[in-house]
């Protein structure tokens, strides 16, 4: 048997990662571990790339304590990560009398959670901010503290960092059971077989309530709710700004937000339902949801979307956060229901954490040699002609363009697939370089990535895999085909 963790981290969502980051601070054996084929695979990967200001939680709660605390922290952690971040505020628009009572009861409740320099403008006011907002806008509360970042690039490298400063990371590794030892959790059963560790913190997302209960610990439930997106032609439709509508008791409603890569993205909606695996599009959700923001930007049309998608959220039975060490399973750490504020609390809470440990009795010692800086690698559509030729001698592979709606050149795919985290899918060189993410979606540089992907991993294309093991893009070569086979 191996020697045990001093902590396994169960999910690689942007919470695992910050978590896994924090620890690697210190002299600890830690291991973060993932179902899926990378890191970022679930609701990270699918929501709205807000960093919310923190007037909307219910004052008092973990939510928004950790999303006060964590938006404090982004300048910090995205200058370190190397990571795009726009603080560029956020606005909560009033389109109707009542809506102004809203706005000001969001900012009585923004001033009680510690948010600052909040304001409510007039509507006059808000359309010099953004142009493209509905004509018939009262007013709207101004958080200047909020702002919008890459989730994929985010969670990415935290992982990144985490490993660089000597977190282990294993993929296509799923949790199916926990160890217990003389009532205490000791490790973790996988796919892979059993580890075993001092702590076990279970960040296992919309899944986190069933690692729970198999540690018997009961009465807190997750429901996936569904939220389904557009995103917009980066050339179409751009607005300028985060326009919220008033929130509801479910949801911060359907707003309309530019990306850190000059999209517009519109969504989501809120639907309860019951597959924790569920993320199709439905006719009748995206109806709603361009329903919606079209109440925020009447102008926004349906022949410059270029992609429709559908995230999960982990709502818990309690409304707040969980975080906590229960006493009924001493050596487990429980973090879930971790829905929105979540993006935005990841770093705090990845402290919570520490200090839970702490009182737990894991020593964290620091180490020398801690690093808290990871640099991305050169992203070619960014470069001055100047750059890009001095990149090209240095490698001929950045010279030679595969996505041309995002302008990614094979190098940055090859420095993707040999990352810390490695890239070893499609859809986990989409999240780092982009590709795919333009107006042709894939339709011109997926034959080429899977040639690409297939010699820098020696395997044969038919193993080359959208997002892991059972979406495989080709099953033989064309002329293997004897026309009888079904497919």
């Amino acid at each position: 048997m191996d020697d045990p963790y001093d902590v396994i981290i169960v999910g690689g969502g942007v919470v695992g990662c910050f978590i896994a980051r924090a620890l690697s601070r210190y002299r600890v054996r830690v291991l973060l571990l993932e179902r899926e084929s990378d890191v970022c695979s679930g609701t990270s990967k699918a929501n709205t790339a807000i960093v919310h200001a923190g007037y909307d939680a219910k004052p008092g709660t973990l939510k928004a304590a950790l999303n006060v605390a964590g938006n404090r922290m982004y300048d910090q952690v995205c200058a370190e990560l190397d990571v795009p971040f726009h603080r560029c505020g956020t606005y909560v628009v009033a389109l109707t009398e009542e809506d102004l009572y809203t706005l000001d009861d969001l900012y009585h409740r923004g001033m009680q959670n510690g948010v600052s320099g909040m304001r409510i403008i007039s509507g006059e006011e808000m359309r010099r901010v953004e142009p493209l907002v509905n004509p018939d806008a009262r007013g709207a509360l101004y958080a200047p503290t909020g702002g919008i970042v890459d989730p994929f690039l985010l969670t990415i490298a935290a992982a990144e960092n985490a490993v660089l400063n000597g977190v282990h990371l294993r993929l296509e590794t799923e949790v199916t059971d926990l160890i217990r030892q003389n009532g205490r959790i000791v490790g973790v059963s996988t796919n892979r077989g059993q580890i075993f560790g001092r702590f076990v913190i279970n960040a296992a997302g919309l899944h986190a309530d069933q690692l729970m209960a198999k540690a018997g610990v009961h009465g807190f439930t997750i429901t996936p709710r569904k939220g389904e997106y557009y995103v917009f032609d980066r050339e179409k439709s751009r607005v300028r700004t985060v326009l919220f509508p008033c929130p509801t008791p479910i949801s911060k409603g359907i707003l309309v937000t530019p990306t850190t890569h000059g999209n517009t993205l519109i969504g989501p909606n809120a639907v309860d339902i019951r597959d924790k695996e569920d993320v199709t599009v439905t006719p009748e959700g995206l109806e709603e949801v361009f329903a919606g923001a079209q109440r925020l930007v009447p102008t926004l049309e349906r022949r410059d979307v270029i992609a429709v998608f559908a995230g999960l959220r982990a709502s818990g039975s309690t409304g707040d956060f969980l975080i906590e060490a229960p006493a009924q399973a001493p050596g487990l750490i429980n973090v879930a229901g971790i829905e929105s504020p979540g993006l935005t609390a990841a770093p705090a809470i990845a402290e919570f954490v520490l200090d839970l440990l702490r009182e737990c009795g894991l020593a964290l010692l620091e180490k020398a040699n801690y690093n808290p800086i990871r640099r991305s690698p050169p992203r070619f559509s960014e470069l001055s002609h100047r750059e890009k030729a001095a990149l090209i001698a240095q490698d001929a592979r950045y010279g030679r363009i595969v996505c041309r709606c995002e302008t990614v050149t094979e190098g940055e795919i090859v420095a993707a697939i040999h990352a810390p985290v490695p890239a070893r899918t499609y859809d986990a060189l989409k999240r780092r370089t982009r590709l795919g993410a333009g107006r042709c979606q894939g339709g011109f540089d997926t034959p080429r990535v899977i040639h690409i992907l297939a010699r820098e991993l020696g395997l044969p294309p038919t193993a080359i895999t959208k997002k892991g093991p059972g979406s495989e893009f080709v099953v033989r070569k064309t002329k293997e085909w004897d026309g009888n086979e079904k497919v």
